[in-house]
């Protein structure tokens, strides 16, 4: 089955964390298989052989497994020869020569969506600072996750009504559905820079663009990101003080980006301000 590429990019910078912050020479990861109780080993760091490569992980076998039937991080010190665990695996652990292992699940919205496993060639205990060091990492690729799953249900939401302004002009009255499309506009450019993976923030802004009427912004006053952060909020309806908490500015940081965007676009009011921004492409 297909691996998503930017989920699996969120798990691979994860392993790469863990690896910094543990010191751990070893650490494997994947995500759960959509429709199924298993995870699918993707991506490895660390290891001389590929013997856990494309590795499925029932839940409830094995450390990996147990970790997803828990829902929370486990570990053992010495893998083939620990009773905590079943024993499924035992071969290309040891292919790989694996002796002391954890694992943490990445849990999104209550369900478990990945494993991050960090592991030693010798067995010995691993304390409470290199698990939770693993832990943090799997909180970043949680919270990355969270992220992209927002930005998914914010284009689903805004799709019904995407279609029926198409022809219009941008700035035109498109019913409901297209005050739709401007909350989820806003909504998206909010959450943008929360991301901290590039590819990932990048991909965001592109589906915003996907919902600004037309082909993009027309020759004319070239406006800041964050300038068209706070139109977009603004245009959503938004005080100054929501936009505020909104982009995680204060709230005389989202004057000065208005008053900015206003002298830009000649107007005088911010009523006046979205409808220019709407005129030249900046805002759907």
């Amino acid at each position: 089955m297909a691996v998503d590429a930017v989920d699996a990019a969120q798990i691979r910078s994860a392993l790469v964390r863990l690896r910094r912050t543990t010191g751990l020479p070893v650490a494997f990861g994947g995500l759960v298989e959509s429709g199924r109780r298993q995870v699918r080993i993707s991506e490895l760091s660390g290891t001389a052989t590929t013997a856990l490569s494309a590795l499925a992980v029932t839940a409830g076998n094995g450390l990996g497994g147990r970790a997803v039937a828990l829902s929370r991080p486990c570990a053992v010190t010495d893998y083939s020869v620990s009773r905590q665990i079943s024993h499924e695996y035992d071969l290309p652990v040891a292919a790989e020569g694996l002796r002391s292992v954890l694992a943490v699940p990445v849990v999104v919205r209550r369900r478990v969506r990945g494993v991050l496993y960090g592991a030693l060639r010798t067995a010995q205990p691993l304390g409470d600072r290199t698990l939770g060091a693993a832990v943090a990492a799997a909180r970043d690729a949680e919270q990355a996750l969270v992220l992209r799953d927002e930005a998914d249900d914010l284009l689903a939401a805004a799709a019904p009504g995407a279609a029926g302004p198409g022809a219009s002009a941008p700035g035109a009255a498109g019913g409901a559905g297209w005050e739709q499309v401007r909350e989820a506009h806003a909504a998206l450019r909010a959450l943008a820079p929360r991301i901290t993976d590039p590819a990932l923030r990048d991909e965001l802004l592109r589906a915003c663009g996907l919902l600004v009427a037309g082909d993009g912004p027309v020759p004319g006053p070239r406006l800041a990101p964050r300038e068209v952060d706070v139109l977009a909020c603004v245009a959503a309806g938004a005080t100054n003080g929501a936009a505020a908490e909104r982009l995680g500015v204060g709230p005389e940081t989202v004057k000065s980006y208005l008053r900015s965007a206003m002298r830009k676009l000649g107007a005088r009011t911010r009523t006046e301000a979205v409808a220019a921004a709407r005129r030249t492409g900046w805002l759907p």
